[in-house]
């Protein structure tokens, strides 16, 4: 079967099994700097074989992985005995998964970064309480991590929620107001400052607010080196939804409004989103269904995030270019992360529904079950071989 790619070049693929009226592109395979498959310690949500077959049928062949884990990976030790873990279990899966990973800061373990600084993708810094334990919310212990960082020209990603507003919060029944926007602004502020200071190179994850991005602009135009990410459920969900999810849409930061979400999207085709990443956070539905506050946040993403854009692409919210931007060619450039012929083939007018029966992830569901969407991932091309969808 011949498949035009996203370059203009023609292929010749075996996929005899698929229509020849099916709308078939090759796009370069997606790029994900922001999951979170919970090994070590929680591989009941998610493992590295259950996650590897949850990218690839996401069209994704290159993840990296978070440092929240149990116990957390702040350490070169602990770094080697996770890489060691996902190895074992990449060979068990059969499928040649491409991943880097992050080590986690402490308050202080900045010591440790010039040991692990050729074997990561950056350091993650929680100036926010989220999964996990860790946390570093105090200033001076922040400026130290910048500071190490910028030295071993070392990125920083940052989940940029303020624990001192947050816990402000706490007498609050709602998950959006105890983690309210004021929190993210506050905290992003802080980052942008810390990076400017010492010129460090910093990933804002999950951007959710219009504020934000205002500021995220702002220090563009200063010259800050600062990239910014936005998710799915940023993107695609806002607080009208709880009513529908629940818990199931209990994140961090929370799910904002659909001012928020329009302000994000413009910020995409302004071109001041420099990524879109899953903060693939898989839970189970037991875990999920505890009452408020016990319920843990997080929702799964990794499957469903290409078939979104290229539904809004049919919306006219996002052009394939900008889809390939941001989930590919941006990832790379930012992270340095080696080239490779890799590919999505995706069906731009294949029709389907967001159905938990169907999703790979260990968790089994899907804040977007329901939704009928139009374009999907039909197979991958990964290590030169075809991995069928």
């Amino acid at each position: 079967m011949k498949i035009k790619t996203y370059a203009n070049k023609i292929i010749e693929i075996d996929l005899n099994d698929l229509s020849e009226n099916s709308n078939l592109l090759a796009l370069p395979a997606l790029i994900v700097p922001h999951v979170h498959f919970r090994v070590p310690g929680a591989e009941h949500k998610e493992d590295w074989q259950t996650g590897a077959r949850a990218a690839v049928a996401g069209g994704y062949t290159t993840v990296i992985d978070m440092p929240n884990n149990n116990p957390p990976v702040i350490n070169y030790a602990g770094l080697m005995e996770k890489k060691k873990i996902i190895n074992e279990q990449l060979k068990r899966s059969g499928l040649p998964l491409n991943y880097a990973l992050y080590l986690g800061a402490t308050k202080n373990n900045w010591t440790e970064f010039e040991k692990c600084a050729q074997q990561i993708a950056g350091i993650k810094l929680f100036m926010g309480a989220s999964t996990g334990n860790l946390l570093v919310d105090k200033k001076e212990d922040q400026e130290k991590i910048f500071a190490e960082a910028a030295r071993l020209n070392l990125l920083v990603a940052v989940h940029a929620e303020d624990e001192a507003t947050i816990n402000n919060n706490k007498q609050g029944l709602f998950h959006s107001v105890i983690r309210s926007r004021e929190a993210a602004i506050k905290a992003v502020s802080q980052a942008l400052e810390l990076a400017k200071k010492y010129k460090t190179k910093l990933y804002l994850c999950h951007i959710s607010t219009a504020e934000e991005i205002n500021l995220v602009a702002e220090a563009k135009k200063e010259g800050v080196t600062v990239y910014a990410e936005v998710t799915p459920h940023h993107l695609f969900l806002n607080e009208n939804d709880y009513d529908r999810l629940g818990t199931l849409g209990q994140v961090n930061p929370p799910l904002r409004t659909i001012k928020d979400n329009q302000a994000l999207w413009q910020a995409i085709n302004d071109g001041l989103i420099d990524i879109i990443g899953t903060d693939h956070a898989p839970h189970t539905l037991k875990e999920k269904a505890k009452p408020y506050p016990n319920s843990p946040s997080g929702v799964p993403g990794i499957e469903t995030c290409l078939s979104l854009l290229l539904n809004a692409c049919h919306e006219s919210k996002i052009t394939l270019n900008k889809i390939v931007e941001l989930t590919h060619d941006n990832p790379q450039k930012i992270f340095n992360l080696p080239k490779n012929n890799d590919l999505v083939i995706v069906d731009l007018d294949l029709k389907k529904e967001v159905k938990n029966e169907n999703l790979k992830t260990k968790c089994g569901w899907s804040p977007f079950v329901g939704r009928a969407l139009t374009g999907w991932p039909v197979a991958v091309i990964i290590n030169n071989k075809i991995k069928k969808l």
